[in-house]
């Protein structure tokens, strides 16, 4: 129980990384990063591989990579409706 409340700290916070990289925001706010940082971090690691330091199973550089690519994606879509 506490490695999953753990992991989702962790997303949330790589999720704000990546918002503020961008320079775009999330709609739904801490639902939003949370969501960034779980995809982030599996968008990143598809891309870029699983290097760098880990914590709680997030390689941390692909993982903030990942939730800023996803970020910005997102962004343009959204500027585009």
């Amino acid at each position: 129980m506490l490695s999953v409340i753990i992991s989702i700290v962790i997303a949330i916070v790589i999720g704000y990384i990546g918002e503020a990289l961008v320079k775009f925001s999330m709609p739904a706010g801490i639902l939003g990063a949370m969501i960034a940082g779980f995809v982030g971090s599996w968008l990143g690691t598809l891309l870029l591989g699983s290097w760098g330091p880990v914590i709680a199973g997030f390689p941390v550089v692909p993982a903030i990579a990942g939730a800023a690519l996803f970020v910005f994606l997102l962004g343009l879509i959204a500027k585009k409706l």
